[in-house]
């Protein structure tokens, strides 16, 4: 009777839910507003794919596919934080949740240059459907990789106080929840407006 107990503990354990449920809700709601938003896209798309094929090749798709590894790197940093607050190494979780931020940095830095250029041509979101697509779909991301950073950067400093360990590790893996939500919508974002025709 104690074997088996003990036996599905740890099975039980490994199957609950990581972080906070309200991050969870938060997420679902987010990923249906970015579902809505890739769907109208799609929709539009199907009307006059010429012209939204056309107006895809100005894009910078080495760029978009620098960003996709930059946010893939990221995940895998704030996967390696959470990890390691597992095993109780705090001195790895705020080095792994600053690389993850470096990552995010990086992904801003990219998208900004990127925008430049298109602003600089004088492409605004009434320029065409598929520049207001472009627009305001990555914009949206955008601004989700912001507050991504913001949580991370609470973590960090959370982290570097010792708050994370494996009796504690809720606040850190919400914020890392959020993270990879981030990194899983720019994962179907660039194939959609950078590459599918």
């Amino acid at each position: 009777m104690t074997e088996s107990t003990t036996s599905t503990a740890p099975a039980l354990d490994q199957a609950r839910l990581p972080g906070d449920l309200a991050i969870w809700v938060f997420i679902l709601a987010e990923m249906l507003v970015f579902a809505v938003f890739f769907a109208a896209y799609a929709f539009a798309r199907a009307h006059d794919s010429e012209m939204f094929n056309l107006y895809q090749q100005t894009l910078n798709r080495h760029a978009g596919a620098i960003n996709t590894l930059l946010l893939i790197t990221g995940s895998w940093f704030v996967v390696l934080a959470v990890q390691a607050a597992h095993r109780d190494d705090k001195a790895a979780i705020p080095r792994h949740i600053a690389l993850g931020l470096l990552c995010g940095a990086g992904f801003l830095v990219v998208k900004v240059f990127e925008y430049a250029e298109k602003f600089g041509a004088g492409i605004s979101l009434s320029t065409n459907t598929f520049y207001m697509f472009y627009i305001s779909l990555t914009f949206f991301h955008f601004m989700h990789v912001i507050l991504g950073m913001v949580i991370l950067a609470v973590i960090w400093t959370q982290a570097r106080k010792g708050a994370y360990g494996p009796g504690n590790c809720n606040g850190l893996e919400s914020g890392a929840a959020y993270w990879h939500m981030v990194d899983l919508l720019w994962i179907i974002l660039f194939p959609l407006v950078y590459v599918m025709r």
